[in-house]
């Protein structure tokens, strides 16, 4: 059976292609939280990535927790990343990096470019799907996230921290991205996002947070609290949404 070290930022994209590499038998060695230095890597997710454990906690996989730092420095960062990567491949013995890119060739390239210096195969579920069509799927296979970040003109501030779990809702991305040119799947960096319920987790987890404008088209999340719950909940400025 192959073995893997999946990494998990917290967001949608990962927690898909972890729970894809469990569905398809691998077996988990390494759960890697990449803590970029910079809130603008060009590799690795920053927002929310704190509250991780939270997730791992939740799917039984809290004592895989692997924390990779890097300085978030474009370049330096890859290094970085092999370098702690071939540390933990000492010790927790797998083959396999799990990785959960759509269509940037920026990060395939250096993900492959890591894997292949340290003698691991790449897998990569969602590589190559139809940005739209992938939205859907996530809402179908059962993953619930929260937008946390927006960086981009057309997507509204009023969808920060509101769960994404209802086909209304993702239609409505979707004909923004298209209306106003951004990745439906925020691919590019337009959005950034936090999982708090997935087909795995033992009940989900619940957030509290505030809106915080950065500029005149940058909005994000300032977590005030989560915690693991039975029902996944999350309270935007008071004002509360079921998942």
């Amino acid at each position: 059976m192959r073995a893997f070290c999946s990494l998990l930022s917290g967001g949608k994209d990962s927690t898909y292609a972890l729970h894809k590499a469990l569905d398809e038998g691998l077996a988990p060695a390494c759960i890697g939280i990449v803590v970029p230095g910079r809130p603008d890597s060009w590799m690795f997710h920053r927002p929310f990535v704190e509250f991780v454990p939270l997730q791992l906690n939740a799917m039984g996989l809290s004592g895989l927790n692997y924390e990779i730092r890097v300085s978030g420095e474009k370049e330096k960062e890859v290094e970085e990343l092999k370098e702690s990567l071939a540390r933990a491949k000492e010790v927790r013995a797998f083959d396999t990096l799990v990785i959960g890119g759509i269509a940037s060739r920026y990060q395939l390239t250096r993900f492959g470019m890591v894997a292949e210096e340290l003698g691991l195969r790449v897998y990569d579920p969602q590589w190559g799907m139809d940005p739209e069509a992938y939205m859907y799927e996530l809402l179908r296979y059962g993953i619930i996230y929260v937008i946390t970040q927006i960086t981009t003109a057309g997507l509204p501030h009023r969808l920060l921290g509101v769960p994404v779990n209802s086909e209304g809702l993702v239609r409505e991305i979707v004909e923004l991205a298209r209306k106003h040119g951004f990745h439906p799947a925020f691919e590019g960096g337009e959005a950034e996002t936090f999982v708090i319920k997935a087909p795995r987790y033992s009940g989900g987890i619940c957030l509290e947070a505030r809106r915080v404008r950065v500029s005149e088209f940058e909005y994000r999340l300032e977590p005030i609290s989560a915690t693991l719950c039975d029902r996944p909940r999350v309270t935007i400025d008071g004002v509360m949404y079921e998942a």
